[in-house]
């Protein structure tokens, strides 16, 4: 099969490497990287990787430049090995310097020829955003079953038909149910953990945690474990789901998740609420054994032994406030930069920043060839990286 793994803008390399490093290979393109694998791939990916939003699978590819075109030739395509019948369907349609510019007619002959390909009409799935998946439990509930979301791609006449084998996005993981103000998505701090090469026997340190993303994440890489062990997903109600190769594959993960030791993984943030819904998601993530949640701002910040790492997620400014909050963050991040230097003296730090005025204001020796560029929530970040002296 041809596959893509989409992921968050900026976040494509990191997708590439570890596809690469679960023997899958593959070529980044905007937007996530494509590979070939088998079934056997296909459920590896989905269960393996961290940094990707959802794995898609290309269906069909072909020129339609009118409806009637659009609604044949979809209707030729082997829809029976990803939609069982009477399953609702999300269409979910993108057309671009096309004669079929409308995307809503798009959809609803692309779910046409679906029905038309299993002997029934189908019924209509829930619309959802660019970045969200068809995993309303009202929905669910009442169509019987989850439904089935198909990417459809229009590019100057070219029609690209992919099936989503994920269901609810990656990044939900299922240990966070409780957040804290501006929430980083998991995909998002995996790779700030692999673009900062953490080492997983090293310290680590989150100052601003809020909800523990970070610091859960880095649990979760420390220990090896499969990150998505503990969910569903879509190709689970594919009529040929394999489920001795999913629980075999499951299985053989488990065996491999390292019991330790593990290094010191501490999170801190001044909100006490903050800090009580960090402890309550490393808990349902299995990680409370060995990862540290402490109420204390920036200032009370003590390292244990080192060197390690500093990776974190500081206030922004753009989203906790105007131009007054602006001044009093950059007092924030002087106090960030010189409480490093007295703690941490030798480690590395990596932090995400919307304002380069920020940044600076840490005066810390940060390297511009490290910098990676970021998308956070619709913000553009750059990830800024240096060692501590």
């Amino acid at each position: 099969m041809t596959l893509f793994a989409a992921c968050a803008p900026g976040l494509e390399l990191y997708t590439a490497r570890e596809l690469r490093a679960l023997g899958l290979g593959g070529v980044p393109a905007h937007g996530g990287v494509t590979f070939t694998a088998d079934r056997f791939g296909l459920y590896r990916s989905n269960l393996h990787l961290r940094t990707a939003s959802r794995v898609l699978v290309r269906i069909g590819e072909f020129h339609a430049a009118a409806f009637s075109e659009l609604r044949k030739k979809a209707g030729r395509l082997p829809w029976e090995a990803y939609v069982q019948p009477g399953q609702p369907v999300t269409i979910r349609a993108i057309s671009r310097k096309s004669k079929l510019y409308h995307s809503g007619g798009v959809a609803e002959r692309v779910l046409g020829a679906i029905g038309d390909r299993l002997g029934e009409p189908l019924p209509a799935g829930p619309a959802i955003s660019a970045d969200d998946a068809p995993e309303s439990e009202a929905a669910a509930a009442a169509a019987g079953r989850a439904p089935a979301l198909v990417v459809v791609r229009l590019e100057r006449d070219l029609c690209t038909i992919s099936a989503d084998s994920s269901g609810a996005l990656l990044h939900r993981r299922g240990y966070r149910l409780e957040t804290a103000k501006a929430p980083l998505r998991e995909t998002l701090a995996a790779a700030l953990l692999l673009a900062a090469r953490w080492d997983p026997t090293a310290p680590l340190i989150d100052p601003f945690c809020g909800s523990g993303t970070i610091v859960i994440e880095a649990a979760l890489l420390a220990q090896r474990a499969a990150p998505g062990r503990a969910r569903r997903f879509a190709f689970m109600d594919w009529p040929d789901f394999d489920a001795r190769l999913w629980r075999r594959l499951v299985d053989e993960a488990e065996t491999g998740r390292s019991t330790g030791p593990f290094p010191v993984i501490l999170g801190a943030d001044r909100d006490v609420g903050a800090i009580q819904a960090a402890k309550a998601n490393a808990s349902r993530a299995g990680v409370n054994h060995f990862t540290r949640f402490e109420q204390q701002s920036i200032s009370d910040l003590a390292a244990p032994p080192g060197p390690g790492w500093v990776i974190t997620n500081p206030p922004y400014g753009q989203r906790l406030g105007g131009q007054r909050r602006g001044v009093d963050l950059r007092n924030l991040y002087a106090k960030f930069g010189q409480v490093l230097r007295a703690q941490c003296p030798g480690w590395q730090a990596a932090f995400l920043s919307a304002e380069p005025r920020l940044a600076r204001a840490t005066e810390l020796p940060l390297d511009p060839r490290r910098t990676v560029h970021l998308v956070n929530g619709g913000l553009a970040v750059q990830l800024v990286q240096g060692s501590v002296n």
